[in-house]
């Protein structure tokens, strides 16, 4: 017998239940999608928020995992096994080193405070020690003809520069309050305190230093009125002003005598160096056709100038007054060295001051006359 087979048609009734099992199926698509939509706009605008949050002192620190270990674990809560587990240089009761980030941000900070560290030859080194061999003298070269014997030359003289170091300390301190809050930017305002101190206390030790247990200032080296050829290696020459209390009758002339002193491939570089009080006496200063010497810097951020060269403002520096150096001219990246170890250390103290949590934070810092050449002095004597 012959099998029939039979088409049936979709009930359109079915068709109809179909289309809205879709539009259903479809809206529940659509509502997850605004939800996910609506939750990245708020997680972005979460983060743009944070990243218009200004920082305590824009500093910016990146936030990888040693930072972020080393300042939520370490900083504000005081845990040690984090670090121990991340970093090399461990020590409870020496501090521990501080990420190279927040090193970074404390060694830029001082360069812009600290006025002799900003034009001085900084070496960095991995030990409290430092030294090295330089020439003074003797001849170790000379001229022959092509088939001429070479004669034996002079000897070279060397001095051995070992720049005192001493160990620099600050001790900022903020409540436990300040710290639990996620908002305060911790990093940034321990890297802007502890910059801060440190200039404030090399800058006065570059320029005074006595080279115990601190670095021995430039103003600290022996003076002498004898010229670079006969001069003893180490002492600086200077020239008196002219009176006994005072600039003198023609202090232009004696700033113009100060410069020709320096060595000509050294003047490219130099600057003056000099306090406030001095800077105020300085600017008034003519030629004798009533022009000033003080020269304005035309440009935004660029240094006014004195005869021609840059002006460093070093509060530091004494004031005019009987037997002082109150100015100095010199090519200071050649003339003084400072040296400083690799990083710095930072001890958490919540014990010693409560509520206050206390940082002592340390790092070696050295510095001495390089070359003895390479800096003038003026001195308020007739």
């Amino acid at each position: 017998m012959d099998t029939v087979n039979f088409e049936t048609k979709a009930d359109a009734l079915n068709d109809s239940f179909n289309i809205v099992e879709r539009q259903e199926a479809q809206d529940a698509a659509l509502a997850t999608l605004r939800s996910d939509v609506d939750e990245v706009k708020g997680r972005l605008e979460k983060v743009s928020r944070a990243a218009a949050r200004p920082l305590l002192d824009g500093a910016g620190v990146g936030s990888g995992p040693e930072v972020k270990g080393f300042v939520d674990g370490y900083l504000r809560h005081g845990r040690e096994t984090e670090l121990k587990s991340m970093m090399t240089t461990v020590g409870a009761e020496g501090g521990f080193a501080v990420p190279r980030e927040i090193d970074t941000i404390i060694a830029r900070r001082m360069v812009e405070i600290s006025p002799i560290r900003a034009v001085a030859n900084v070496v960095r080194t991995g030990t409290s020690g430092f030294r090295r061999l330089i020439s003074t003298g003797g001849t170790a070269s000379g001229w022959v003809s092509e088939t001429g014997a070479r004669p034996e030359t002079a000897n070279p003289q060397l001095a051995e520069i070992v720049p005192p170091m001493g160990e620099l300390y600050a001790n900022p301190s903020a409540t436990q309050a300040m710290l639990d809050d996620a908002a305060f930017d911790l990093e940034g305002w321990l890297a802007n305190e502890i910059a801060t101190e440190f200039a404030r206390a090399e800058g006065a030790a570059f320029i005074n230093g006595t080279g115990t247990n601190q670095p021995r200032g430039f103003l600290n080296a022996t003076p002498s009125v004898a010229g670079d050829a006969t001069r003893a290696f180490g002492s600086l020459q200077f020239i008196g002003s002219g009176n006994a209390t005072g600039l003198g009758m023609a202090p232009e002339a004696r700033l113009i005598d100060l410069v020709c002193q320096l060595k000509a491939p050294l003047r490219q570089g130099a600057v003056w160096v000099m306090n406030s009080t001095t800077l105020a006496a300085v600017r008034k200063l003519k030629t004798a056709d009533g022009a000033f010497l003080w020269q304005p810097g035309l440009v935004n951020g660029q240094p006014d100038r004195l005869l021609g060269y840059a002006v460093i403002e070093a509060e530091d520096m004494p004031d005019v007054a009987a037997d002082q150096f109150p100015i100095a001219f010199g090519n200071f990246k050649a003339g003084y060295l400072i040296t400083e170890r690799r990083q710095t250390s930072i001890l958490r103290d919540p014990y010693t001051n409560k509520p206050y949590v206390q940082f002592y934070a340390t790092r070696r810092v050295g510095g001495q006359v390089l070359d003895s050449d390479a800096i003038k002095l003026l001195r308020i004597a007739a």
